[in-house]
């Protein structure tokens, strides 16, 4: 069937083709995430922009939905919304891994969602950007793998009213409304745009006959004010409220999408967040840019231990439940001043960062085993912990470009950051009295160094050496006891690619090739304390391997075939090994790191008629990838997607009816292999199921 579906499509698209007699242009793309604004050509970097119409034509609701389209970019499930990323096999896995210290910056509007990307709904979003390899003079410590950057639509100069509705399968619907236009006395400009969605969740529980105990429910606002007091000033303000008050469900004793759980958990995130962006001349220097940003995050997450209930476990008493209450705080603040752009001469820009960043959690780990025929094997568990984390980050960078001739280029960068952390708990962990108290220090530095070559006026040329950086930190809890903290780990990279337009401007395709060395890389690992009884006694703890490398070749396409028919796709490969590191004696040197697939394919078509019909489809493919290290070696299997929509968009409406997953494929998003079934606990292969087969329609009305 799938083979069948995909000649029609095939066929239809040589049509279009042949037929179609007038060829139009791709429109230019901006790089809005370096230090300087750049075409998509001239970013001397491996990036991927996703635009308003591709977030609109291949997404649905959540980042989620387009992260196929980035080629190296990978998640680890395990939530109810991806906010573990790896780019280029670099990343967080789980939940609470050690104290806030991402691998991949994670931005929305300018606001700090690094670790906690759960916010990242797609309404109102006019642009993704993914930076690959490390972006230490662009974000510093948080940034060691890359940065993704969303950015919400801005404010029109004339009034404009839309609205738009969904509804499809699983109880899925969802319904937005934007408002935009001018304040011509103040010299300015706003939006306000507000979406409610929700989903009963793709599982049924069927001891407690509901069908919503992993549901969605989620509401977006956002609010842009954009003021220019004079030509050569620009002041944007926004604000971001996301409340997903989703549940938590995701995990069944057979691997299937049917729960047994009597008490069934929460996996929700409250945001607020602000920022202001002014853009001004600074005479004759250049251009003055500061970025300032505030954020407060409330986060529950919970889930029923054992995955079960009284009956399904009887004759044996097995219940645990884990709770975990977080709030973080950051603000951040930007100070950039850039001479006037020079194509010829030397160009400088110098800066200033600060961050701050403090984190509370709340956490209980209850529940009891007993065994009615061994006794001795019984016991509880009542723990506790509250932990306090705070940080602040300092850097200063600047940047040094220039031009050897009119076809040759060159870039150097330097970062230098200092973080200073502290780290505090207490409670009662395995019935004693537990009180932390630590700090630590990094100074840590990075930069990078280019040389560009312009083959032509549509096509350069790069390559790059830079060094990126990550602070360490400190493991949670009884992790703590294990192993207290854990160092800063710093990354070189070496990229080599180019990128152009051909064919008139038709065709735009990029190609990189990277090689990273990883130094005191850092390592996540698992480890079931108590193996018999308490499921809840599975700790994550982050280590240090003596190193690691990861390689591979990252490429992109995008054709426009005919006025009506566009192609593209991307491709990303992958190989990365361990260096130094031996956990339970195991010599990792030969294996993959975890959640590092080999191959990321993407490919997509979309037929745009002018009588309005128009009609997409997306594959995808994802290579097979360790969930994790030993003592978890387990493998998810490699799978394929298939995403189709279709539709009719006239002047002021449109409607259109979308599939996702077409062919009901069964795939894992995060596993793990303990023991979690008594009265043997013999270890497990346990993986959480992606998305099933869901259709419905949208609707989209606007005033102009």
């Amino acid at each position: 069937m799938r083979a069948s579906v995909l000649c029609l499509l095939g066929s239809a698209i040589l049509a279009d083709m042949v037929s179609a007699a007038e060829q139009d242009v791709l429109e230019e793309v901006i790089v809005t995430s370096t230090l300087r604004r750049q075409s998509l050509i001239e970013a001397p970097v491996s990036v991927t922009v996703l635009d308003a119409v591709t977030l609109r034509d291949a997404g649905q609701q959540h980042f989620e939905d387009v992260l196929a389209s980035v080629p190296n970019l990978h998640w680890a499930g395990g939530t109810s919304r991806p906010r573990y990323f790896q780019l280029r096999g670099i990343g967080e896995r789980e939940q609470y891994e050690g104290a806030p210290n991402p691998s991949v910056g994670f931005l929305i509007d300018d606001i700090d969602f690094s670790g906690i990307g759960m916010a990242a709904t797609l309404f109102d979003v006019d642009r993704v950007e993914v930076l690959r390899g490390p972006q230490g003079m662009r974000y510093g410590a948080n940034a060691l793998a890359g940065l993704i950057v969303m950015r919400s639509a801005d404010p029109r100069d004339e009034f404009d009213f839309s609205t738009a509705a969904s509804v499809g399968d699983y109880g899925t619907s969802s319904i937005g409304a934007v408002a935009t236009g001018p304040v011509e006395s103040l010299d300015s400009s706003w939006r306000v745009g507000v979406q409610r969605y929700r989903s009963d969740g793709f599982r049924d529980d069927t001891y407690l006959n509901r069908d919503d105990t992993n549901d969605r429910d989620e509401l977006t606002a956002r609010a842009k004010w954009r003021w220019r007091p004079s030509e050569s000033t620009t002041v944007d303000l926004a604000w971001l409220h996301a409340d997903l008050d989703n549940g938590y469900d995701a995990w069944s004793i057979d691997n299937s999408r049917t729960s047994l759980a009597d008490r069934p958990g929460k996996d929700a995130q409250k945001a607020d967040g602000g920022s202001l962006r002014i853009e001004t001349a600074a005479g004759s220097l250049g251009s003055l840019t500061v970025i300032a940003a505030l954020s407060d995050s409330k986060g529950e997450y919970s889930f029923d231990g054992d995955w079960g209930n009284a009956d399904a476990w009887a004759p044996y008493t097995y219940d645990y439940f884990y709770e975990a209450n977080s709030e973080r705080r950051a603000r951040s603040l930007e100070v950039r001043l850039a001479s006037p752009d020079s194509k010829q001469g030397l160009a400088w820009l110098v800066g200033a960062y600060t961050l701050d960043t403090e984190e509370r959690i709340d956490e209980v780990s209850v529940g009891e085993y007993i065994d009615p025929f061994y006794p001795e094997y019984s016991g509880s568990a009542d723990d506790s912990l509250r932990t306090h984390y705070d940080a602040t980050n300092i850097a200063l960078f600047g940047q040094l470009d220039g031009a050897l001739n009119e076809r040759w280029g060159w870039s150097l960068g330097l970062r230098g950051e200092q973080r200073d952390a502290k780290y505090r708990d207490n409670g009662i962990q395995d019935g004693e009295p537990r009180v932390t108290d630590t700090s630590e220090k990094d100074e840590m530095w990075g930069g990078q160094a280019t040389l560009h070559f312009d083959a032509s006026d549509n096509a350069r040329l790069f390559a790059t050496v830079s060094r990126g950086y990550k602070a360490g930190g400190f493991n949670l809890g009884r992790a703590a006891a294990l192993k207290e903290r854990f160092e800063p780990e710093y990354l070189w990279s070496f990229d080599v690619g180019a990128k152009g337009e051909w064919f008139e401007r038709r065709l735009y395709a990029d190609i990189t090739a990277f090689y990273m060395r990883r130094e005191d890389m850092q390592v996540s690992t698992g480890i079931q304390l108590d193996p018999i009884g308490d499921p809840n006694s599975y700790l994550f703890i982050t280590d240090n391997a003596s190193g690691g490398r990861n390689l591979g070749v990252e490429m992109s396409a995008r054709w426009r075939a005919t006025s009506q028919l566009e192609f593209g796709g991307s491709l990303g490969l992958l190989h990365t090994r361990y260096s130094g590191y031996r956990p339970e004696g195991i010599d990792l040197s030969d294996r993959d790191q975890a959640h590092a697939p080999e191959y990321s394919l993407s490919l997509n078509a979309t037929w745009r008629s002018p009588l309005g019909w128009m009609a997409r489809a997306d594959f995808s493919a994802i290579d097979d990838f360790y969930f994790d290290v030993p003592p978890n070696d387990q493998r998810a299997a490699a799978y394929s997607l298939v995403n189709l929509k279709a539709g009719y968009e006239a002047e002021r409406w449109s409607v259109h009816l979308w599939a996702r997953n077409v062919f009901d494929e069964d795939y894992a998003v995060r596993g793990f292999y303990f023991g979690n079934e008594p009265p043997d606990f013999g270890d497990k292969r346990y993986i959480q199921l992606g998305e099933p087969r869901q259709v419905g329609v949208n609707v989209l009305w606007s005033l102009r």
